[in-house]
């Protein structure tokens, strides 16, 4: 698990690297879709925090004429979201879009609570870091992605990421702008889609750069609260100019309230109780 390579970021704690013990457990083959937390939302009127907020962040080219009349504000540091009123995980651009054609694609603007709350009403949990990152890689050790150390193996693309000059143009040329329907593109190893890009996905741990020296190498986890949850997998916004967090080994974070056009979930369960 981790890595010593310096494609990745020291902020972030991705090494060093090391062997780890994980007990046997389950993890779906493809993240949470709308399809399934509609289901969940309309069996138990839960209301997202995107919701609750009244706002969500929202990609800059995604947001329609109409819809930068409701945008709110925009960070400093990342001019590329705008915080749009009334976006949630049903109308994911803002009042004007809807999820019609986009049942079997991951659900978004879901927060590491929301994802919580829809693993307690399905039985499932979030998988930990480790579990998440021994699922990704499929089988392979010392890989850079679930299938290889090549991103685009024979010129083929292998995943969701930002194709072009980021973030002003994205030429779509691995078939997608926004996300991809949750089985898109050749699983890994053990039959898993999408672990590489499309969607980052919430793990059950707090996040800390210390993650690799402050966890045991058997079913490690960081359960102090740090504020910050711990993200993995990327998503169609990466690119290797500013953000190639797609690496199985790289690693990320938000506040557990937090919530954008890009981040979803898959759900985890053990094997033995």
């Amino acid at each position: 698990m981790g890595t010593d390579s310096r494609e990745g970021f020291p902020a972030d704690g991705e090494g060093p690297e090391r062997v780890v013990r994980v007990d046997p457990f389950y993890i779906a083959p493809y993240a949470v879709t709308n399809a399934q937390f509609q289901q969940f939302v309309e069996e138990t009127g839960y209301v997202t925090e995107a919701e609750q907020f009244g706002w969500t962040y929202v990609f800059h080219l995604f947001v329609s004429e109409e819809t930068k009349r409701q945008v709110v504000s925009v960070p400093q540091a990342t001019p590329w979201w705008y915080a749009v009123n009334g976006a949630y995980w049903a109308k994911p651009e803002g009042l004007d879009s809807d999820i019609g054609d986009r049942m079997n694609h991951p659900v978004v603007h879901v927060s590491w609570n929301d994802a919580e709350a829809y693993c307690r009403w399905s039985g499932q949990r979030l998988p930990t870091e480790a579990e998440w990152e021994y699922a990704a890689r499929g089988g392979l050790e010392r890989k850079t992605y679930p299938w290889g150390d090549l991103l685009k193996p024979d010129g083929e693309h292998r995943c969701n990421i930002w194709q072009g000059k980021f973030p002003v143009k994205n030429n779509a040329s691995d078939g997608y702008e926004g996300t991809a329907p949750v089985d898109a593109y050749k699983p890994n190893g053990y039959g898993l889609y999408n672990m590489a890009g499309n969607v980052w996905e919430w793990c059950a741990d707090w996040f800390t750069p210390a993650y690799h020296r402050a966890t045991p190498n058997a079913n490690p986890r960081f359960e102090q609260p740090t504020g910050i949850r711990s993200m993995r997998g990327g998503s169609y916004l990466c690119h290797r100019s500013y953000c190639n967090r797609y690496r199985v080994a790289a690693r990320s974070s938000n506040t557990p309230d937090s919530s954008t056009g890009n981040a979803g979930f898959r759900v985890a369960f053990s094997a033995i109780d």
